[in-house]
C-alpha cells in the first residue's frame, strides 16, 4: 500500500494482473491512477492494455500467486516493461526464501533479478518471522520513506522482531527449503491418491472443491477433525 501510493499518480497507467492480491488492488485503486487489469498470466492482454497512453505506466504482479499457486511469467514481464519503459513492481511475498537459488524468489527463479524495478517482500511467509521490506534504487527508497504515511505513522518494528526475523534468516534456510519440498511432493501426491486434482508446481497447493456451498462444509468438515484449512468463496 505505501510502496504504491508513493510511486504512483494521477495520469499514470497501472497494469495489475487480475489474480493480484486484494491489498495490491486496493493500493492501486487509492493512488488515483488509471488502473487496468489484465487477464490472469495473459501476455498478449498486457502488450494490448499497455498501449495507453499515460504519464508513466507500472507492471505490477505477484511472484507466486496467493490462490492458484503459479508462477508468474516474469520472463515475458520483463520484456514487455523494458520495451514499453514500465516500471515492474513485484510482490514475491510467497516465492521470497522458497525458491530460487537460496531461496533468492522469483525474480532470482527466472533469472531477471536485475530487470525488476521494485522488490515488495514479507517476512512473515518464507521466514515465518512478522513484517516486510522494500528493495529497489536508493532513489526509489527515499522517495518512498518520504512519501509512504503508512510507513512514516507506523511504529518501527520492536527489536525482537528483528531480532527473531534475522536469526531465521542466518539459520538452516536449505535444510527448511529441503523439508518443505519434500512435504510438499508428499502432500500432493496424496492429494491425487484420494481424487483431487493438483495443477499447482509451487509449494501453494489450492484444493478446488466447486460448489460455494459444499467448499464451507467440506471446511468445517475439516476442522471438527483437527485439520484448519480455510475456505476461500
Amino acid at each position: 500500500l505505501g510502496v504504491i501510493s508513493s510511486l504512483v499518480g494521477k495520469n499514470d497507467l497501472v497494469l495489475s494482473d487480475k489474480l493480484n492480491h486484494a491489498s495490491l488492488i486496493e493500493a492501486c485503486k487509492l493512488c488515483n491512477a488509471k488502473l487496468s487489469i489484465f487477464k490472469h498470466n495473459n501476455m498478449s492482454d498486457l502488450i494490448h492494455k499497455i498501449k495507453t497512453k499515460a504519464r508513466r505506466k507500472f507492471i505490477i504482479t505477484e511472484g507466486i500467486f496467493s490462490m492458484d499457486g503459479d508462477f508468474s511469467d516474469l520472463n515475458t514481464v520483463s520484456e514487455i516493461s523494458e520495451k514499453n519503459d514500465a516500471v515492474t513492481i513485484l510482490d514475491d511475498a510467497h516465492g521470497d526464501f522458497v525458491v530460487g537459488n537460496d531461496g533468492k524468489g522469483t525474480a532470482n527463479y527466472f533469472g531477471v533479478s536485475k530487470k525488476i524495478d521494485v522488490y515488495i517482500s514479507s517476512l512473515s511467509k518464507g521466514l515465518g518471522s512478522f513484517g516486510g521490506y522494500i528493495s529497489s534504487r536508493k532513489n526509489i527508497i527515499e522517495l518512498c520513506i518520504n512519501k509512504s504515511k503508512s510507513f512514516i505513522y507506523t511504529s518501527a518494528l520492536p527489536r525482537l522482531l528483528i531480532d527473531d526475523a534475522t536469526k531465521r534468516f542466518e539459520s538452516n534456510r536449505e535444510k527448511n527449503r529441503k523439508k518443505l519440498w519434500k512435504n510438499v511432493k508428499k502432500f500432493s501426491t496424496g492429494l491425487k491418491k484420494i481424487g483431487f486434482i493438483v495443477n499447482s508446481n509451487s509449494h501453494i497447493l489450492p484444493i478446488i472443491i466447486g460448489k460455494e456451498k459444499t467448499a464451507i462444509e467440506f471446511g468445517e468438515y475439516l476442522f471438527k477433525n483437527g485439520i484448519f484449512a480455510q475456505p476461500i468463496r
